[in-house]
């Protein structure tokens, strides 16, 4: 039998140890690495791969907005598919949410939040048909929103009655768990219960709430408060944990308000959720909103929004096709929009989860699943350009442009771009994509490529369509890289040109001739 040598035995148990306590910002060591317990405190949670490469090379993940409230049938208005039903409206008659509940159902007193609960009967979900749409999208994460303000569990909870199998039948995060994963796609949860304190706080208000459904609407508070109870708290963490330990998901999304918990919670979680990570041997992420957590130990996301430039860590956009839940007479944008929002996002270091809401039983709209489809299909042709790339040098160029970053961009007007905008990403060195979106003219031409400008230093070798095999004709000037219009275009939306690059080189370093 050979034996070995315990100078070498030390030595590799050194080299181990130096791999594991190297946490540089450039080489972030998987979280699994080492089985590195992290400690309840920012300093600690920062040494967290807080954007793993998984996460990076994803781009696209589909979550659901759906539950009892999507029960309350309001139709929108014309211009308006923002906005809609919000449940801590309905006890407040000021509002039209209150005048629709009584037109409805009845006065909110008697037909109250527990009443849209019982109507839940989600008889048309099946959950192979989400995961297959949610894949053929293009979308690699996907998952439903587990708990929206409402403190309605979208699974089978031990920590409150009132949840999805004792009201429906179903254990929508289970089996929507099983078809996502077996699709090979990452599955996430979100969490929207940190609001459930103002949520329902009018109707305390507004009519005598049982003691028994306390656990539903909170205890009597007022309106304005926004220090939460210890009670609060414990079943706050009590139902994210539960969710946690038995669904073991890749990543967990927060709706605002959050920032108003105690710190401590706040850090308990990610320390805790990080730990899990480490235990189960993958890498988890968290997705943030306001200033709930730092930068460093966690990703910032923008509702219906996004920054006005590049971000040196990545990021997160949701948003929505239309309203955020079910609404009678929905309008949705086009696929178009939403592909150009989608490479926007990815030029500027970001990834887009697009929320899916299904029909009161749990069905996709037929809308959906067109928009959806024509995803799936630009992506087929397309995903080389944003799947697994990186932000270039210059994140775009045109005449289209967000004044100014941060949430909600998308509700203050149609951002229409033309076929003069053009986004770059990049794959590596030698592999550049420039995405124009729009349908070109006679030619294209693209500035920031010029001779003259610093940009690109590389000689370009070759030029093409994705998609297509047709050959591009092309020179590269003082004015710019002019492409003249191929006679036909693959997909009818952005258009993406891979530019391979000639790569880095310098002469006479080995002392021989330059």
């Amino acid at each position: 039998m050979k034996t070995i040598s315990l100078p070498l035995i030390i030595s590799a148990i050194l080299l181990l140890l130096q791999a594991c306590n190297t946490n540089s910002p450039e080489n972030k060591v998987e979280t699994s690495c080492c089985n590195q317990k992290f400690e309840e405190n920012w300093e600690s949670l920062a040494k967290a791969n807080v954007t793993p490469d998984w996460f990076l090379d994803a781009k696209f993940g589909i979550y659901a907005h759906w539950g009892p409230v999507s029960n309350a049938f309001i139709n929108m208005d014309e211009n308006d598919r923002m906005q809609g039903w919000h449940g801590m409206r309905m006890w407040q008659k000021e509002t039209s949410n209150f005048k629709h509940h009584v037109e409805q159902y009845g006065d909110p007193a008697e037909y109250d939040y527990i009443h849209l609960i019982n109507q839940f009967k989600p008889t048309g979900f099946n959950a192979q048909e989400w995961a297959d749409l949610f894949a053929a999208s293009g979308a690699k994460f996907a998952g439903p929103v587990a708990m929206h303000h409402d403190n309605f569990a979208m699974w089978d909870s031990k920590t409150t009655r009132w949840n999805s199998v004792n009201y429906g039948g179903v254990d929508v995060s289970a089996e929507l768990k099983k078809t996502i994963e077996e699709k090979g796609l990452k599955y996430m949860g979100s969490f929207h219960h940190a609001f459930t304190w103002k949520y329902f706080a009018p109707a305390h208000a507004y009519f005598t709430v049982n003691p028994e459904d306390y656990d539903l609407y909170t205890e009597p508070h007022d309106v304005e408060s926004t220090e939460v109870s210890e009670r609060f708290m414990e079943e706050w963490w009590a139902k994210l944990k539960e969710f946690i330990d038995v669904y073991q998901p890749d990543l967990l999304w927060f709706d605002w308000w959050l920032e108003n918990l105690p710190e401590a919670d706040r850090k308990k979680f990610l320390a805790y959720y990080y730990n899990k990570g480490i235990e189960w041997g993958k890498d988890v992420a968290v997705c943030f909103k306001e200033t709930t957590f730092p930068e460093e130990v966690a990703i910032r996301d923008y509702e219906r929004g996004r920054p006005n430039q590049p971000k040196k860590q990545a990021w997160l956009t949701d948003t929505s096709p239309g309203a955020w839940f079910y609404r009678s007479n929905a309008k949705f944008v086009t696929p178009n929009e939403l592909v150009d929002i989608l490479v926007d996002i990815v030029s500027k270091n970001g990834c887009m989860l697009l929320n899916v809401p299904p029909d009161p039983d749990g069905s996709i709209p037929e809308e959906m699943k067109y928009l959806l489809a024509e995803m799936g299909a630009w992506l087929k042709v397309n995903g080389d350009a944003i799947y697994g790339t990186r932000p270039w040098t210059v994140f775009g160029e045109g005449p289209t442009r967000i004044a100014s970053g941060g949430h909600k961009i998308e509700e203050k007007g149609k951002i229409e771009y033309t076929n003069k905008d053009i986004r770059f990403t990049k794959k590596s060195d030698t592999e550049l994509y420039a995405i124009v979106m729009g349908d070109p003219e006679k030619e294209i031409q693209i500035n920031t490529l010029s001779t003259q400008i610093g940009a690109l230093n590389n000689p370009i070798e070759n030029i093409e369509l994705l998609g297509s095999n047709e050959t591009i004709v092309w020179e590269r000037t003082d004015k710019g890289l002019i492409i003249t219009a191929p006679k036909n275009y693959p997909t009818e939306y952005a258009h993406c040109f891979k530019i391979t690059l000639e790569g880095y080189k310098e002469r006479g370093i080995g002392g021989e001739d330059g």
